[in-house]
């Protein structure tokens, strides 16, 4: 509700109306009866609104009284009939309790019988199944005894939920008991078709295999699909098969092969078996190359016959995603995985058994990889090699043999020299022997492990490459500091073009996929993928780890540093504090051979318009003579890329240099400014052309002040005059760089320009 308004609220009210509607204009008056009869028509509006509102608001109360206590009435009905109806049901059941408890019993004991019968019938069902098998056996009816054989496997699969544990049992033993004796017969079966194949093609290039009839080829055929038909539910496999392969305490668990292609891998299991183990000669520890050449041979020889004959039949019985050669190889490859496993536990105490068999295994699988098509993810000899023990073991070996190449490296008569020193074209970074030998273990050693199933072993060896590289640059520090004297020396600028070589291919190396996709396990705490994703998923990731195509978006923006990031901060750092070091040298011999020049009698010289007769000033001639030298020998002994960094940075040193110790500290006439000129546009720069077509781009401080130096005596005056003006900061500041910029004067402030104009004799003095 509304405030109340007083009278002399409302007096201000009307009051405010009026002056508003008709303002200071007498003529506006003849409105005053419109606005009366208007306010007397909504007066009478409102009073009816209220007479009527005032009349049927009680009206309507009542009615809602009324409508509340019927509501209320019926309410109580509902709830006496309801208690009514309660006492009724509960007076009935326990009238009728004793039927209900005896139909109960009937019920259970209903529902037990039905149990036991199904029990009974499950029990009954296997045994026809078996009688069947057992029938079709005796009758040799493969075809049935297999169908038989799947209709029970089916029934088993369908019995996973029941709790009937003995039950399972049975069924279990059964299926496993038919598994045994169908493979036995039919494997025998298919052997001795594969024999009259010529199976396996060992030597087909001296011996051609035997001829196929049609009837064999049809055998085998209906052998190939019986044996597809006849496998086992996977959580069965472990009963009747041993593909595990285990060092110490350590297991790889290995999904069995098709029985079929099982079958036919055998054969060249047996052959592997009797020369690579025992006491045969073929069987030695120093020559696992032997074994692996043997397997990949086997690999070739096949390929052909299992991609003209086998995998049509694996497509007709509805494999088609099933690989023949693939599966052929996966096969071969567990027998190799079993072998190395076993070598391993005898090799681990020999250090160098050891590394060959890691090299030749790493061989193998890029083999299997690069020229067979095997595809990443399944399993291959590296998933042994990443067992704990053995991968420590490895990490250990690598670590050992890297930090001894080192010091072979670095205690080499060469290791300062360039390998291709003698070669011009081909030495432009005159990296030494160490440095680029260092860069090459490297590269050995991310070529070792670039293909390990796991992230989190990849990044193991990261960190063993991050080590070496700390280890090789603090070599390099001692080194440099016992030669740290003498910086224009061979030794020093060898190891200064070693550290910018191991820091150049660091910086190539982040950008590389392979190391952004370790950065990104980095960052993401390094998760082992290999045990939280599938088979699938894994050799996705591995292929786009390895290729060197476009990293995915996603991961290009979750990797914002690289892992090489703090050691090439280290190297540049080292880098920049040689190059100081080196620079300063030159600098302060130059500036040594500068003192007679510096004190030269400029205000004394004699002009001289013609330059022809201009020579260079003899104060100079040591100071440049020095400069060249050093050009010269920092040129010979540096890369191309640290060589132009030096004598730029040289260049604008010495630039800031002769300005502020040459020009001025001295004061120059007409024959002084000249002959500065000089000696720096036709001698100090010309030094520097051998390395740029505008060396003066370099020395623009020194360009500037001779341009001063030598601008006409009205020009002078003038251009001083506006530097002088002080009326007006920011207006005087403009008009002075527009006007040395209007005589050249880009780089010199105003005050310094002044400051060199103020050191010319020929002028007023300010």
């Amino acid at each position: 509700m509304a405030a109340p308004v007083d009278e002399d609220d409302s007096h201000s009210l009307a009051v405010n109306l009026l002056n508003v509607k008709f303002g200071s204009d007498v003529k506006s008056l003849r409105q005053l009866k419109e606005l009366y009869e208007y306010t007397k028509h909504e007066m009478s509006t409102l009073e009816k609104q209220l007479s009527l509102a005032s009349s049927e608001v009680p009206t309507e109360v009542d009615t809602a009284l009324r409508n509340a206590k019927t509501t209320q009435r019926s309410v109580q009905n509902l709830h006496e009939r309801s208690q009514t109806l309660r006492h009724e049901v509960l007076d009935h059941v326990r009238a009728h309790q004793s039927l209900v408890d005896h139909a109960s019993k009937l019920t259970n004991q209903i529902q037990h019988l039905q149990m036991y019968n199904q029990y009974l019938s499950m029990v009954a069902k296997v045994e026809n199944i078996s009688s069947e098998i057992q029938t079709a056996l005796l009758t040799d009816n493969f075809s049935s005894a297999v169908d038989g054989f799947s209709h029970m496997t089916s029934i088993y699969g369908q019995m996973q939920d029941t709790k009937c544990r003995h039950l399972l049992k049975f069924t279990q033993d059964t299926v496993i008991f038919w598994f045994k004796i169908l493979k036995d017969k039919i494997a025998s079966e298919f052997e001795s078709v594969l024999k009259l194949v010529g199976w396996p093609l060992i030597a087909t290039s001296i011996k051609s295999p035997p001829l196929q009839t049609a009837e064999v080829k049809v055998k085998m055929e209906t052998l190939f699909m019986q044996l597809l038909h006849l496998q086992l539910p996977e959580r069965l496999y472990a009963e009747v098969t041993s593909s595990n392969l285990t060092i110490q305490s350590q297991t790889i668990n290995v999904k069995p092969l098709l029985l079929p292609l099982d079958l036919m891998v055998r054969p060249l299991k047996k052959r592997f078996r009797y020369h690579f183990y025992g006491n045969k000669q073929t069987n030695s520890l120093g020559k696992p190359e032997w074994y692996f050449s043997q397997v990949l041979s086997w690999i070739r020889d096949h390929s052909t016959f299992l991609d003209e004959r086998i995998q049509p039949l694996l497509r007709k019985a509805g494999q088609e995603f099933v690989d023949a050669k693939i599966e052929f190889m996966r096969g071969l490859v567990i027998v190799v995985m079993e072998k190395v496993a076993s070598d391993l536990s005898l090799v681990m105490e020999d250090e160098a058994f050891f590394s060959h068999l890691i090299d030749e295994t790493i061989f193998f699988d890029r083999e299997l990889h690069g020229s067979f098509g095997y595809p990443k993810g399944m399993p291959s000899c590296m998933d042994v090699l990443t067992i704990d023990e053995v991968f420590e073991k490895w990490l250990i070996t690598e670590n050992k043999f890297a930090g001894e190449k080192v010091d072979v490296m670095l205690s080499s008569p060469s290791a300062w020299l360039s390998q291709y020193k003698d070669i011009t074209d081909v030495d432009d970074l005159k990296v030494p022997e160490c440095g680029e030998g260092f860069i090459t273990l490297m590269s050995t050693i991310t070529d070792r492990y670039k293909y390990l199933p796991s992230p989190t072993h990849r990044l193991k060896f990261l960190q063993l490459q991050l080590e070496l590289l700390e280890d090789f640059r603090i070599r390099l520090v001692q080194v440099m500091k016992e030669v740290t004297l003498n910086p224009l020396g061979d030794m020093f600028c060898a190891i200064l073009n070693a550290v910018h070589f191991v820091t150049e291919v660091l910086k190539d190396w982040s950008n590389l996929v392979f190391f952004l996709q370790l950065q990104y396990y980095n960052v993401t705490d390094g998760q082992d993928y290999t045990r939280s994703m599938n088979r699938s998923d894994l050799e996705l990731q591995d292929s786009s780890i390895t290729s060197e195509t476009e990293i995915p978006s996603e991961l290009c923006c979750a990797v914002e540093s690289t892992v090489f990031d703090e050691v090439i901060d280290l190297y540049s750092k080292l880098e920049e504090e040689m190059l100081k070091n080196l620079i300063n040298h030159v600098f302060m011999d130059v500036q040594a051979r500068s003192q007679q020049y510096r004190k030269d009698r400029w205000m004394t010289l004699p002009f001289n318009k013609e330059l022809a007769g201009q020579g260079l000033s003899n104060s100079a001639c040591e100071m440049l003579l020095v400069l060249k030298d050093h050009l010269c020998t920092i040129q010979e002994a540096l890369s191309k890329p640290l060589f132009t960094l030096v004598w730029q940075r040289l260049a604008e040193k010495l630039s800031t240099f002769i300005l502020n110790e040459v020009v001025l500290q001295n004061r120059f006439n007409d024959g002084g400014a000249l002959q500065i000129q000089f000696d720096m546009t036709r001698n100090l720069f010309p030094l520097f052309g051998e390395y740029t077509h505008k060396p003066e781009s370099y020395f623009r401080e020194v360009k500037e002040a001779c341009i001063l130096l030598t601008l006409k005596v009205g020009s002078a005056i003038l251009l001083k005059d506006v530097i002088s003006d002080k009326s007006g900061a920011a207006k005087h500041s403009t008009e002075s760089e527009t006007a040395l910029q209007d005589v050249g004067i880009y780089t010199l402030k105003p005050q310094t320009a002044l400051n060199v104009i103020n050191s010319r004799t020929n002028l007023a003095v300010g």
